[in-house]
């Protein structure tokens, strides 16, 4: 499984050491996983009194598909069941219109579909049932699911604009649950771009063409709607360009905060312009957002005070600049960087990243703490988070043996 790790370093001792390290956080990896499964599926994060008040010991609609991603290639099968139960359990409590809940706790019969909705559990919830399929057919997740799948369809293109085939959300609607995106939202549209493509529904490059117009509004394209030609225009003049797809656009304001999340995933996914893919990855390291943890989720944080800031983001101390969603570093969204480099051919620095991202998460024990202070570097946040443990299983094996996660082309 690590032949080609041993064939990309400098230093045989370091190289050694290294790769030690590399394999010893995969095993740590499983532990915790075995450890936060439960009959009903992958919790958030293991369950004691603290992550109980939170809930963060429940079955989220995000964090149980992104960890299937890790669960299903780990060769565990264990973990492959409690990735399947995850699931599932999220499949039988989806809601008429065929929403998937934010979180699940099946032991109190309680459902979650926060405060301005989640409209990303869908999307990842027929993304990770799609992966499944195909990492483990002999489930026959796709068939047994293939009405919950036709209603979770049917429910997001309800959510889209009806000309532009993009999504539409409100506030806190996505995995950053507490930032003011709104409108049409970069990460949200990777993701439900990435979602037509393996559903192959016919409006897949729709959404792309008319995401690189709002994302990128600085090319010479000339669309043809007005409105359209009008939210580009706002932009134009009140911005500059930059190496960087907006976060979001919503008429006649916009984010620069630079959501690093969702440009890597809009590169992963194909919603970027490919060949734009490098200038965002040179961008991250002059940013100095992959250091000392990879990676910071935001470029520049929004500060108190900003055009952008909302009070809401002070709720429980925790998106203040450099904290949280606003600009701390997570390391499962590390685990997402680290396969962007190794697509894009970049296996030096992916290997380097990946080690990085052992080493947080080795801090205090192999806490596999939530996220980082984006300038300190402290562990903050939750302990013993189940995708944290899932994204380094994938990044591993990414780069360890070309495991493709995303579509081709």
């Amino acid at each position: 499984m690590t032949e080609d790790l041993l064939h990309v370093g400098d230093s045989a001792a370091v190289h050694g050491d290294e790769t030690a390290l590399l394999e010893e956080c995969y095993r740590q990896a499983l532990l915790l996983l075995r450890e936060n499964s439960t009959p009903d599926g992958i919790l958030a994060s293991a369950r004691n009194r603290r992550s109980s008040r939170r809930n963060y010991d429940a079955i989220f609609g995000r964090d149980a598909a992104i960890c299937s991603l890790g669960m299903a290639l780990s060769g565990d099968f264990e973990l492959l069941q409690a990735a399947e139960a995850g699931l599932l359990t999220l499949a039988r409590h989806q809601a008429r219109n065929g929403q998937i809940p934010k979180f699940v706790k099946p032991e109190i019969a309680e459902v979650d579909f926060w405060y301005a909705g989640c409209v990303d559990a869908t999307v990842w919830w027929l993304i990770a049932v799609h992966f499944l399929d195909r990492v483990a057919p002999q489930l026959g997740l796709a068939e047994r699911l293939s009405a919950n799948a036709v209603r979770a369809l049917s429910w997001l293109e309800c959510q889209e604009h009806q000309g532009w085939h993009l999504l539409q959300q409100n506030d806190c609607a996505d995995w950053a649950d507490i930032m003011p995106r709104s409108g049409f939202v970069l990460y949200t549209n990777a993701l439900w771009y990435w979602a037509k493509r393996l559903y192959n529904l016919p409006t897949a490059r729709a959404t792309r063409d008319f995401a690189r117009l709002l994302f990128n509004p600085f090319d010479n394209a000339i669309p043809d709607q007005k409105r359209v030609r009008l939210m580009r225009h706002y932009v134009r003049n009140g911005s500059r360009p930059a190496p960087f797809l907006l976060s979001y656009v919503n008429f006649s304001f916009w984010g620069e905060e630079i959501d690093i999340f969702g440009n890597i995933l809009a590169y992963l996914t194909g919603l970027g312009v490919p060949s734009d893919a490098g200038k965002m990855v040179a961008g991250v390291a002059a940013l100095s957002a992959n250091d000392p943890h990879p990676v910071r989720v935001v470029g520049t944080p929004i500060e108190v005070g900003s055009p952008r800031w909302r009070p809401y983001m002070q709720r429980h101390r925790q998106n203040l600049p450099w904290q949280y969603h606003n600009g701390g570093a997570w390391p499962f969204v590390g685990g997402f960087w680290v396969v962007l480099l190794a697509m894009l051919g970049e296996r030096s620095l992916a290997r380097a990243e990946l080690v990085k991202l052992a080493l947080s998460n080795r801090v205090n024990g192999w806490e596999f703490n939530e996220w980082f202070q984006g300038q300190t570097g402290e562990p903050m946040g939750m302990p013993r988070q189940s995708w944290n443990a899932a994204m380094y299983l994938v990044a591993f094996r990414v780069l360890a043996d070309g495991t493709r996660i995303f579509p081709q082309g």
